[in-house]
């Protein structure tokens, strides 16, 4: 398994709550802050891409406003994030910048990775930040966060952006070793599993609860975590973080090394199946000959080629695309809304910002966002 991280481009870091602050103190602990940060460096030294998913903000912002060892109320939980929040990326920031490492901070929740325009949005500012060399660090808004906050779900955050981002690799650091049959803190004979190749009614009846005081997750965070990321054709990994270097730790395997759930696809894969399997098509485009035949040449299709918009849709909704006879060849995301569309079909892409009157993208629908039918079945 030690493999799947080593083969992987685009690595995950999910951390937890307990293990970024101590639980007595309310402090950062910074030197396995240090550590893992080193680790992550080595990841980017290999050529992988990496983003942390970080707990952390409502401990730490407990000790600021006087809130230590006591149940907090909704709203005393938000304050709490709102001041540790400053903390928290402050200590990223110093951490990565000893290794010339630079950072940028992005609050999310659970809605902005589910709700299109947002996450359109969100997905094209991490991927900007990735492509800078930036190693991007999100937690969850917990300062707006209402659902989510009751719950703790920075485990099904860091599964739904990496699923955003097309990440091969999610790694939720955390107290625990990885998936026991039991609860090992109960159950003395419980087992430890190192792999997990699908996800069971009877592996989802293994899971558990934290009893962490700062965890707000649990086992069964995890495998919820867990059935995001393989759908998404990315690999997860619940590893044991208390330790220094624990990314190493993971990488190197060994006993209880880590848990690892294994994806049938590749992010990519899974993405165009996501694609293909969508029944409710918003609209069509329909498209020239020409255009038809630079997809057959795995191209995007730019808005010159486009001859005609139908129906109403927005950016992110699943389109058809037709041929100039009407048949359809194709299935993608549109770039744009319908009525940008119509603005642009016939034009050539350096005219999309005079006509729009902003920096669209140059694709109708980019390549990886395109779902080709059966190729024999176009060239009919």
């Amino acid at each position: 398994m030690t493999d799947i991280l080593k083969k992987s481009r685009r690595v995950v870091v999910k951390v937890g709550s307990s293990l970024l602050v101590d639980g007595e103190k309310g402090t950062l602990r910074a030197q396995w802050l240090q550590a893992l940060v080193e680790d992550i460096a080595a990841l980017r030294e290999q050529g992988k891409d990496v983003l942390v998913v970080s707990s952390g903000a409502i401990a730490l912002g407990r000790r600021v406003l006087g809130l230590p060892g006591k149940a907090l109320r909704l709203e005393e939980s938000q304050a709490a994030a709102a001041a540790g929040q400053i903390k928290l990326s402050s200590a990223w920031a110093e951490a990565l910048a000893k290794h010339d490492i630079k950072t940028a901070q992005i609050l999310l929740t659970l809605g902005d990775t589910e709700e299109r325009r947002q996450y359109l949005n969100a997905r094209a500012t991490v991927n900007t930040l990735l492509k800078l060399g930036v190693v991007p660090v999100v937690n969850e808004n917990d300062t707006v966060a209402t659902q989510e906050i009751r719950f703790g779900d920075n485990d099904r955050l860091a599964a739904r952006v990496a699923q955003m981002i097309s990440g091969d690799c999610l790694i939720l650091l955390s107290d625990i070793d990885g998936l026991y049959t039991a609860d090992p803190g109960v159950d003395a004979a419980a087992k430890f599993i190192p792999v997990v190749k699908s996800i069971t009614p009877e592996i989802e009846a293994m899971a558990g609860v934290s009893r962490s005081g700062f965890g707000r997750g649990g086992m069964i965070t995890k495998l919820l975590a867990a059935k995001i990321a393989v759908n998404a054709g990315c690999a997860m990994a619940i590893a044991n973080g208390k330790k220094l270097h624990p990314i190493d730790a993971l990488a190197k395997g060994g006993p209880k090394a880590g848990t690892w759930f294994t994806a049938k696809a590749s992010p990519a894969t899974a993405r165009k199946q996501w694609i293909a399997g969508h029944l409710n098509a918003h609209g069509s485009i329909r498209i020239d000959t020409g255009a038809a035949a630079a997809l057959l040449r795995g191209r995007s299709l730019l808005p010159a080629g486009v001859r005609e918009v139908q129906g109403s849709f927005q950016r992110g909704d699943v389109v058809r695309v037709l041929n100039e006879a009407g048949d359809e060849i194709a299935q993608g995301l549109s770039a744009y809304s319908d009525e940008d569309a119509r603005r642009i079909i016939g034009h050539k892409s350096n005219e999309i910002t005079a006509i729009l009157g902003y920096a669209g993208r140059e694709e109708m629908i980019h390549r990886d966002d395109l779902v080709l039918h059966r190729q024999e079945e176009m060239q009919e």
